[in-house]
C-alpha cells in the first residue's frame, strides 16, 4: 500500500538531501517526492509517497521527526485530504487516431500542448487514479514520454497547521 506524507521542512539548502538520504540508507522506496516554498517563504511543504505496511510508515514519520529541519509530518493516508498530480503524456497520434486522442483528452478535461506531425503531447491535472486511468485508455495509440509531477497533497477543510516558528512568533519569541 502506498502511503502519503506530507511535512512542513525549513527552507534551507541540503534539507531534500538529508530527507531522501534518510530513506536511501534504509531501503525505503520513494514512490514520488514534491517540495514547494509555502506561505511562508522559510517553510516548504515536502509530499512523498512510498510504499510500505503500517509500522514501516510508523518508523518512517519517527525518522523524520528526528531530522532538525523538519518541522511537522502528516500522514495523509487515510486523512481526508486532496491529492492531485501534473502530467504530460506525449503520445502517437497518426492519421485517424488524432481525432479519437482528442475525445479521450476531452472526456478527461486533459489539454492539448502540441501536435506534431506524428504525436500529440497532453496536460493532465488531477487525482494520481485519475492519471491513471487517462494513461491506460491511451495505451493503444502508443505512449512516447510520460512525465509525471508526483504528488501533492492537502488536508480537507481544517484550518492550515501552524509552525512551531509561527507559533513562537505570535507569541513575541524568537
Amino acid at each position: 500500500m502506498n502511503h502519503v506524507i506530507s511535512m512542513l521542512v525549513e527552507n534551507r539548502q541540503g534539507v531534500l538531501a538529508r530527507i531522501a538520504g534518510l530513506f536511501s540508507g534504509r531501503g525505503y522506496n520513494l514512490e514520488s517526492i514534491t517540495v514547494g516554498i509555502t506561505q511562508d517563504p522559510t517553510v516548504s511543504r515536502l509530499t512523498l509517497v512510498c510504499g510500505g505496511d503500517d509500522a514501516v510508515v510508523e518508523q518512517i514519520k519517527k525518522q523524520l521527526n528526528r531530522l532538525v529541519d523538519v518541522i511537522k509530518v502528516f500522514d495523509l493516508t487515510r486523512a481526508q485530504a486532496l491529492h492531485r498530480e501534473l502530467a504530460l503524456i506525449k503520445v502517437s497520434a497518426k492519421g485517424r487516431t488524432r481525432g479519437e486522442i482528442f475525445q479521450v483528452a476531452e472526456v478527461f478535461k486533459a489539454q492539448v500542448m502540441d501536435v506534431g506531425q506524428d504525436t500529440m503531447t497532453l496536460e493532465l491535472a488531477g487525482s494520481p487514479g485519475k492519471i491513471d486511468d487517462f494513461v491506460a485508455l491511451l495505451l493503444p495509440y502508443g505512449l512516447v514520454e510520460i512525465a509525471r509531477s508526483g504528488t501533492v497533497s492537502l488536508e480537507r477543510g481544517k484550518k492550515a497547521p501552524r509552525s512551531e516558528r509561527t507559533e513562537r512568533q505570535e507569541k513575541g519569541g524568537s
